[in-house]
């Protein structure tokens, strides 16, 4: 078997747009994978282009040869946009020799460690949780109550604006609020994680750290922005919570200082940007030896959904799934079977390779255009900045 071609299916998503890569083979086999890179979609596309030509006439059985050929080969190694293609192809390999050998992905991956995926819904986007200004603590205590009902027993909740570099008595209480109205409604049994999403400096994050630790946080995602493992190790030793972070992260050598210094307790690598199933295999086993747990960034589309999935059911430190639910109301109509969330988990897959197929009809009514970062969209059409 040797690859023919590799593609890009670009679907926009209103708050991103997902890059879905396709792998195609001389017999027929054709693999998927993400690549999706909010605000850098075009240049992914262009990577994953270039790319191409080391992957095209190869044997697609040789995944780990060809990650290291798009990784080595070339001069300039590294950077988000040439990792999120490496990961979008390295994906789409995986998925075909899965259904070349007629198993379901993780069988490739060392065999299911658990009967089931525990998933978290992410309350942030399409409404007032998604704008700090216009939140108000019934909004987030509905959005909760909503996920708890649809069978959800863990949510993150997005409760602290774009922060100053130390910030008063107000704000701080705003979070406390916000937190508090959550806790009350969903009960002590709900797992509860705050996403600072980087918003805050050091001393900002051990100050709404400490407002917020009587509702008992399970996590504290991303307290201060990636580049100073130093200043999270300062946080994590002064607040009572655990901390999470790597969403921003490539390779596992941006994450070898973080467990080095035991930074976090929980790494947070996203499957479509640190290098693939591959990569995020390597990150797990390092943050495994440093008694750090995985709960895998996945805020994107169907296909890096799948993925996680058999990445998770082989993974022994896995802790959690992010996914999303809240972008767009017709995310499952892109692909041909999309995976069903019952109470909460996601059972394992039977089909072979990932699992789901990416409908291009479908995909095609939802052409690429241009991510506006500062605004949300509406149900109603509407756009609001924030």
């Amino acid at each position: 078997m040797r690859v023919t071609a590799v593609d890009t299916v670009v679907v926009n998503a209103r708050l991103r747009n997902w890059v879905f890569v396709k792998v195609s083979t001389d017999e027929g086999l054709v693999g998927w994978g993400e690549a999706s890179l909010e605000w850098k979609t075009q240049g992914v596309v262009g990577a994953v282009r270039d790319l191409s030509d080391i992957v095209v006439g190869e044997d697609p059985f040789r995944v780990e040869h060809l990650w290291q050929a798009m990784f080595r080969q070339q001069f300039w190694k590294g950077g988000v946009v040439t990792m999120s293609a490496i990961s979008g192809i390295d994906q789409a390999l995986h998925d075909v020799k899965a259904k070349a050998l007629d198993v379901p992905l993780y069988e490739l991956l060392g065999g299911r460690v658990r009967d089931r995926v525990r998933l978290y819904d992410h309350l942030g986007g399409g409404d007032a949780t998604a704008v700090y200004d216009d939140a108000t603590e019934a909004s987030f205590a509905a959005r909760a109550r909503e996920s708890v009902a649809d069978g959800f027993t863990a949510l993150k909740i997005l409760a602290v604006p774009v922060s100053r570099p130390l910030e008063g008595a107000a704000a701080v209480g705003r979070a406390e609020a916000l937190m508090g109205a959550v806790r009350a409604a969903v009960g002590p049994d709900v797992d509860v994680m705050v996403d600072l999403h980087g918003r805050t400096t050091a001393a900002a994050a051990i100050r709404y750290g400490h407002a917020l630790a009587p509702f008992e946080p399970w996590f504290l995602e991303e307290p201060v922005q990636p580049g100073n493992v130093d200043a999270l190790v300062e946080v994590a030793r002064a607040l009572p919570i655990p901390i999470a972070t790597g969403e921003r992260l490539v390779t596992r050598w941006e994450f070898q200082e973080l467990f080095a210094k035991r930074a976090c307790a929980v790494a947070q690598p996203d499957v479509c940007h640190c290098g693939g199933i591959a990569e995020v295999k390597r990150i797990a086993a390092m943050a495994e030896v440093a008694f750090v747990a995985m709960a895998p960034h996945n805020p994107l589309g169907p296909i890096a959904t799948a993925v996680n999935v058999h990445v998770a059911l082989a993974t022994p430190n896995f802790l959690i799934q992010e996914v999303m639910r809240s972008d767009v109301p017709w995310r499952d109509e892109v692909v041909d079977a999309p995976f069903q969330i019952v109470d909460g988990h996601v059972l394992p897959p039977t089909r072979p390779g990932i699992g789901v197929e990416v409908d291009e009809e479908a995909a095609a009514r939802y052409p690429y255009a241009p991510e506006l970062p500062a605004r949300e969209f509406h149900d109603d059409g509407s756009v609001a900045d924030w």
